[in-house]
């Protein structure tokens, strides 16, 4: 298998991991005080933006209806900024970004 598709299915592994954590609650409030399920989401949003840099240019190029820069800037403030993290700011990423990227990176998947 390639590198590519690795690291396609390890963003796709780790979304399906955000959506179990998140199912339950109703807002980033809710979600944010629940501080094992919000730590271990934070940790997943780090894993895609990992696999997203071991993603080589051409093919973020071809694939560039996917932010993948912001996504990967997304990671670095949740990694070094941890404790000015907005809870409202997850909540709205988890609920209105987070399918449409599993979407698109499974068509690549599949496209591959």
């Amino acid at each position: 298998m390639s590198k590519v598709k690795l690291s396609l299915l390890s963003i796709i592994e780790a979304i399906e991991k955000i959506e179990r954590y998140t199912t339950s609650y109703s807002c980033g409030d809710e979600f944010y005080h629940d501080e094992r399920d919000f730590d271990a989401t934070m940790m997943q949003f780090v894993v895609i933006g990992e696999m997203i840099s071991k993603l080589n240019d051409n093919f973020k190029e071809e694939h560039s209806d996917i932010p993948w820069q912001k996504i990967k800037d997304f990671r670095n403030i949740v990694a070094h900024n941890y404790f000015g993290i907005d809870a409202d700011e997850i909540w709205e990423i988890i609920t209105t970004k987070i399918k449409p990227l599993k979407s698109n990176i499974q068509n690549i998947i599949n496209s591959l």
